[in-house]
């Protein structure tokens, strides 16, 4: 058998057995593609096709040489057949590309932000009122050019972690209440809580659209009539969390969402924005099964 060559005519070397090469792969929005699409992906294109390591190198799974090698050592498929040469093209926005199983995110075209949305700020990317939004806070080039939306939403005197993406499918399964995602705020109340209330949110609160429960909550702080909480709570319904404290008799006087399945806003400033890391994103694919 003919070992593979490079452009410039050298043989390339076969990756050694002993070598192990972890891939970082971006895993895609969905693991699994029907016939119909394997034979749509088979058709001629209008892209023009890139060689198979070059689309690998810019989804970030590994450098061109490396994955040359991950092609070589049979860890690398396309369309649901494994490739070993090296010279192979691909339509990166047709074809489905799987390293070790798990299907690589190689159509830049989606994009996944979180912005700290300040108090005050409504959760719309235009306002129709004038009034201060979303939408004010986004460079014009993404807003415009990319399609973003934001994931849900935060009323406007609640602070804090938002989503926003172009990626329709994802944005629908992490509002959807099959997949229960959960959600940590931190709620500052006026009057001084104690250990009961623990107990109350966790047994349920009977609001008037049914009962709603938390997660998990913890009593971060009390002091001078006020009472700072942590709640994690996997509900979705409009105002859930002032609702459930003011019909406890504790009505909250600063809202802040902090966390969204394992996406934490952490030392982010309020009024900007970051992407999710690969890890983030990775994240929310598998909690919503893509």
């Amino acid at each position: 058998m003919n070992t593979p060559a490079r452009r410039d005519g050298t043989p390339e070397k076969k990756a050694k057995d002993t070598e192990i090469f972890l891939s970082k792969a971006k895993p895609a929005k969905r693991q699994h593609i029907t016939e119909t699409e394997l034979a749509e992906a088979a058709e001629s294109s209008p892209q023009e096709k890139v060689r198979l390591q070059k689309v690998l190198a810019g989804a970030g799974v590994a450098s061109r040489r490396m994955s040359e090698k991950l092609i070589a050592a049979g860890r690398v498929e396309v369309n649901g057949e494994i490739v070993q040469q090296m010279g192979m093209r691909i339509d990166p926005i047709a074809d489905v590309v799987r390293v070790d199983g798990t299907r690589v995110q190689i159509n830049d075209e989606t994009v996944y932000f979180i912005l700290n949305k300040p108090r005050g700020v409504h959760s719309t990317m235009q306002d129709e009122l004038g009034r201060p939004s979303v939408g004010d806070l986004i460079d014009v080039r993404f807003k415009q050019g990319q399609g973003l939306f934001h994931v849900g939403r935060l009323d406007a005197e609640t602070e804090g972690l938002l989503l926003l993406t172009n990626d329709g499918e994802l944005a629908n399964r992490l509002m959807h209440p099959k997949y229960g995602i959960s959600k940590t705020y931190m709620a500052t109340v006026l009057g001084e809580v104690n250990r009961n209330i623990i107990k109350e949110l966790k047994d349920g609160v009977d609001l008037d659209d049914g009962i709603a429960r938390a997660d998990n909550v913890q009593i971060v702080d009390v002091w001078q009539g006020k009472s700072l909480l942590k709640i994690e709570l996997h509900e979705g319904r409009k105002h859930i969390v002032r609702r459930m404290l003011k019909e406890l008799g504790y009505p909250v006087s600063a809202l802040v969402r902090t966390k969204i399945h394992t996406v934490q806003l952490g030392e982010q400033k309020p009024g900007t924005v970051r992407a999710l890391n690969r890890s983030e994103l990775a994240s929310l694919y598998k909690a919503v099964g893509l």
